[in-house]
């Protein structure tokens, strides 16, 4: 079955950087897009960032546009989110998520908490 295990999460101040990463199994990797999604306290799940089943295509939120970057890496089957200029208003679990979109199968989240 799909499994997909996110780590990297942290507590940091504004100004900093997180990298998360997802190790993913139980399906063909490099044949789907992956997805990171968030869910900050008391909202609803945000799609984040998308990336393509080769690595070519990226699409991000407006409010993380320049600031995060979306990465994977096919032979290790592993998606990645680099987080700089980390705000207060990015604290949230975040999840990677199968396909391209928030309503894949998702991980058990990492939580990210930016203190200002």
């Amino acid at each position: 079955q799909v499994q997909l295990v996110e780590s990297g999460g942290g507590l940091v101040q504004a100004g900093g950087s997180l990298r998360l990463s997802c190790a993913a199994a139980g399906f063909t990797f490099n044949s789907v897009s992956m997805s990171w999604v968030r869910q900050a306290p008391g909202k609803g799940l945000e799609l984040v960032a998308s990336i393509d089943s080769t690595g070519t295509k990226m699409q991000y939120t407006d409010s993380v546009k320049g600031r995060f970057t979306i990465s994977r890496d096919n032979d290790k089957n592993i998606v990645n989110l680099q987080m700089t200029s980390l705000e207060p208003e990015d604290t949230a679990v975040y999840y990677c998520a199968l396909g391209w979109g928030k309503q894949g199968s998702r991980g058990q989240g990492t939580q990210v908490t930016v203190s200002a």
